[in-house]
């Protein structure tokens, strides 16, 4: 009887045992690969926040300064607007002096002279010359600028105290004319505002108008360009931690499921084995 009642315990008694032993390992293994992969992701996590936190004051000076580059330069390419638009830019819309035909007709030094900026007197030279499209006569100056200035004069020397060397040079400039006397030049009128006066050459003209306002442009594009790129450079500094945090932690996971997955499987053999 006692061999009979004792056989039959052991098929039930030693499985039993071998399950909650496996069951109880495979809880504390699992608690502590669980244990394990929480610090290190707060590991992950603390280092990258301490190094955005160590780099961030050494960026964020020199993005400030570039930023504020930017900004100057975009400032002080409005402002070189405003002043090439009232020097160069507004004379040029003004002007309507139009290409034309001239006949150099002469030459002559007035007796009176002229004053140069109350500090002396000088000589003005004074040139006559004809239209060839409406046949009348005009006094030929130098650009735009020197009309409103010398009404009648072409050419005066600069402000100087010896009369001797005004007059021989005012001298040299008509001899020069004289040898071109009857002969055809360009020249530019303006009939419905000056109708007396012509110039020989334009001061203002589309040329210089884009050249004026070609460094405004560099500048303002510059400023531009270099506040796009500091944000730019920014948004992806923001974006390169958050990037790697959610790699690591993707990878984290992936391996925790391929452990657990393996233990299992190995549970299940061991089982069918038993």
């Amino acid at each position: 009887m006692f061999l009979n009642t004792a056989s039959p315990r052991r098929p039930f008694t030693i499985p039993i045992n071998i399950n909650l032993q496996g069951a109880r390992r495979q809880q504390t293994r699992e608690f502590l690969h669980t244990a394990t992969a929480q610090e290190w992701t707060r590991g992950v996590e603390g280092r990258g926040g301490q190094r955005a936190r160590t780099q961030m004051p050494v960026s964020s000076v020199g993005e400030d300064r570039a930023i504020l580059l930017g900004f100057a330069m975009m400032a002080f390419s409005v402002l070189m607007f405003f002043v090439v638009g009232i020097t160069v830019v507004k004379p040029y819309i003004n002007s309507h002096w139009e290409e034309a035909s001239c006949v150099l007709l002469q030459a002559d030094i007035l007796e009176e002279w002229v004053d140069c900026r109350g500090v002396s007197t000088v000589p003005c030279l004074r040139v006559t010359v004809n239209l060839t499209a409406s046949n009348q006569k005009a006094f030929l100056h130098f650009d735009e600028e020197s009309v409103p200035l010398i009404p009648e004069c072409f050419y005066i020397p600069k402000c100087q105290m010896d009369r001797t060397e005004l007059d021989e040079e005012v001298l040299k400039v008509k001899n020069s004319l004289d040898t071109q006397l009857g002969g055809t030049l360009s020249c530019f009128a303006d009939p419905a505002t000056h109708p007396r006066d012509v110039i020989l050459s334009r001061k203002y003209t589309v040329k210089n108008a884009l050249f004026a306002m070609l460094w405004p442009c560099v500048m303002l594009g510059g400023g531009a360009l270099l506040v796009g790129l500091v944000k730019l450079t920014q948004c992806v500094a923001h974006l390169s931690p958050e990037t790697c945090s959610v790699a690591a932690v993707g990878r984290l996971a992936s391996r925790y499921t391929q452990g657990k997955l393996y233990r299992t499987l190995q549970i299940s053999s061991m089982q069918s084995a038993s």
